[in-house]
């Protein structure tokens, strides 16, 4: 029986994909549930499993095609067993042998050609085909051996009676591997990202805010739990939980960030759907941690920490990365300083956390070191005021820096 291989239903926001790669080749026998092929979309790239055990008789879409739902990728034979590799098939059963001049050995066209062009002696060649016809493979052979025979055998010495004249030297040819370039086709990820970040400065009046928050609270309040946090939870207890929730208490008293706008209307979001950005091998994603506001730390960690190894290994799914009212980034894992963030459209709010660095600052009149990190808020002046920008980073500064404000929910 023969299965038509197709490609799955995508999602509705996904028009069509590109294969990427197969992992099979026609005549090959794959296993029932074996990813044929893997298929990338704007979002995150899809495996194709075979649908039963069988031999992969032909293929019909290569690497680099852009195909869409139920199109038929590949033919697959589950009647058909494996096959031992048959022998090579001897060079000259197709063609009518000739014989090099001076020679009575019959030769196939191939080998006749090889050994006129390299001034061959067919007699010093042993045939190992059949009633030892001269096959391509044998005249290869007896070339590697004499070639190996000159490489080992010392050049004599020849004294020359003959003045000659030195040759002007000229300078080497600059090699292009010194300034080396490649042309590579952009990913189908790389080209949506690029394609909204693009959107988002053109579309949006983007502007960002700054303020900058003691991160001592929150760093000793972690030193004190984080082992015990830890052994209950069975998950490590991070920095970004403290900003998710800081961002939900901001985002409840602003709810215009939590908004966005469609057309000349602003939809105001009663929920708390908080994108966190992921570095992956395949550029930046954005998962979504749904109803983030009805989570607690563990919660909000283990989400965070599922999304990381579902990255790695690149299982993200297209609804994973789908929604979202409010997203936040962290630079400050790779050492950013400060930047300023670009909106993940249709949303109009994103926070920029960077790196925490020890910087003086003045408490009661006097100079002490804190661990100081730079928050930046980018946004969308259509929507969101100034004023309203300024005092979302104030309450988030306000939580991080009395972490009260967050356990006790004051």
């Amino acid at each position: 029986m023969s299965f038509e291989i197709k490609v799955p239903d995508l999602p509705e926001s996904v028009a069509d994909a590109t294969l990427i790669s197969w992992h099979k080749e026609p005549g090959e026998f794959v296993e029932k549930n074996e990813n044929l092929v893997d298929l990338e979309t704007d979002k995150v790239v899809l495996e194709v499993p075979a649908p039963a055990s069988g031999i992969l008789s032909k293929i019909m879409q290569t690497n680099g095609s852009v195909v869409t739902s139920g199109e038929v990728l590949a033919l697959l034979d589950e009647q058909a067993k494996p096959q031992a590799a048959a022998a090579p098939a001897e060079e000259s059963s197709e063609e009518e042998d000739e014989t090099v001049p001076g020679s009575d050995i019959p030769l196939s066209p191939a080998v006749r050609r090889l050994i006129q062009e390299n001034d061959l002696d067919p007699n010093n060649i042993l045939g190992k085909g059949k009633h030892g016809r001269i096959l391509k493979s044998d005249v290869q052979d007896y070339l590697e051996k004499i070639n190996s025979a000159a490489e080992t055998t010392p050049t004599p010495k020849v004294e020359s009676k003959t003045l000659e004249v030195p040759k002007p030297q000229t300078p080497p040819a600059v090699s292009s591997s010194l300034r080396p370039a490649q042309r590579v086709p952009m990913t189908r990820l790389r080209a949506k990202v690029a394609e909204r970040l693009l959107q988002a400065q053109q579309n949006a009046a983007m502007l960002t805010t700054f303020n900058e928050v003691d991160m001592n609270a929150v760093i000793n309040l972690r030193k004190q739990y984080k082992d015990r946090f830890e052994k209950r939870h069975e998950v490590k207890l991070g920095f970004m939980s403290f900003f998710v929730k800081a961002s939900i208490e901001a985002l409840k008293k602003f709810p215009a960030i939590n908004a966005s706008i469609d057309g000349n209307d602003i939809i105001y979001h009663g929920f708390y759907d908080i994108g966190i950005a992921v570095s992956s091998e395949r550029g930046l994603i954005v998962p979504v941690i749904r109803d983030a506001d009805q989570l607690d730390f563990a919660g909000i960690e283990k989400s965070i920490s599922d999304y990381g190894k579902k990255a790695k290994q690149g299982a993200i799914s297209v609804d994973d990365l789908t929604g979202g009212t409010f997203t936040i980034t962290n630079g400050g894992i790779f050492g950013s300083m400060l930047s300023t963030p670009i909106l993940n459209p249709p949303q109009c709010a994103i926070l920029g956390m960077h790196a925490i660095k020890e910087r003086p600052v003045v408490e009661n009149g006097e100079i002490v070191i804190r661990p100081v990190m730079y928050l930046a808020l980018s946004y969308d002046h259509r929507l969101v005021d100034g004023k309203e920008a300024v005092q979302f980073l104030g309450t988030i500064k306000e939580c991080l820096e009395a972490p009260a404000h967050l356990l006790l929910n004051i």
